[in-house]
């Protein structure tokens, strides 16, 4: 069985699990590939399910399966880990990579952590809450910095991604025009990277070029990053469009 099937079961399973037993159960979290399977699998579901990251628009989601019998409130189980310089004066510039990587070699599944986002001065982890202890305990060093970390309330998250405003101009805003303006390929290139199912818009798989880029999508193209479609902003003088959107950077 490969992953793909194997993620699919084990969706369907918490589903019947959560029906049956008439509690809320959760998934880990789950990145962009199968956060497409569980959208290809919604009507296999005997329960209701949402999904959420632990802020707006997180890339790495948790399912949540909720019968329809249920008769208690419940809670997303993710913590919030803030990661801070020890000694802030002699604290290197970290990023994403030096983060993640720092984590994955306490050997925790790296279904366990969600998104990471950078803060002002400071870094924040989501992950599952019975994954954060080992993480306060072992966390102490990124790169050459040591760090401190603590607990955060989610409401109170106040972090920023780093966003390149562009500009670029394509003959019509179907996605493989986009994404060719956006990283410089030719529509070629980027039609074969949607036909290899390596293009998500909002979290779900993009398999056809003609797909419309609207306001506030966020398209993520593996091998490559993410960015935000914000607009047409207007023609040129040869009746071509003006588009607006900005980078992510890791």
């Amino acid at each position: 069985m490969n992953e793909q099937d194997l993620c699919k079961k084990r969706l369907l399973d918490l589903s019947r699990q959560a029906d049956r037993k008439g509690i809320v159960l959760f998934s880990d979290f789950l990145n962009l590939n199968e956060m497409n399977i569980y959208h290809q699998c919604q009507s296999g579901f005997v329960t209701r399910t949402e999904s959420y990251g632990g802020i707006p628009y997180a890339e790495r989601q948790i399912i949540a399966f909720i019968p329809d019998a249920l008769y208690y409130e419940w809670t997303y189980p993710i913590a919030v880990l803030k990661v801070e310089p020890a000694y802030p004066k002699f604290a290197e510039k970290l990023g994403h990579r030096d983060l993640l990587g720092s984590i994955m070699t306490l050997g925790i599944d790296r279904a366990k952590i969600g998104d990471i986002l950078m803060g002002d001065g400071c870094y924040y982890i989501l992950c599952e809450e019975n994954v954060a202890p080992y993480f306060m305990e072992q966390l102490t060093k990124v790169r050459h910095t040591l760090v401190h970390l603590s607990i955060a309330d989610a409401d109170e998250i106040n972090f920023h991604q780093e966003l390149i405003d562009k500009d670029g101009i394509i003959t019509s805003n179907r996605l493989d025009a986009v994404i060719a303006c956006v990283y410089r390929l030719s529509r070629s290139q980027s039609q074969e990277l949607i036909h290899a199912e390596r293009v998500f818009a909002n979290g779900k798989i993009i398999q056809t070029p003609t797909y419309i880029c609207k306001p506030d999508d966020i398209i993520s193209v593996r091998g490559h990053g993410r960015f935000h479609f914000i607009s047409i902003s207007g023609e040129t003088n040869k009746g071509r469009l003006k588009i607006k959107y900005q980078l992510y950077q890791s």
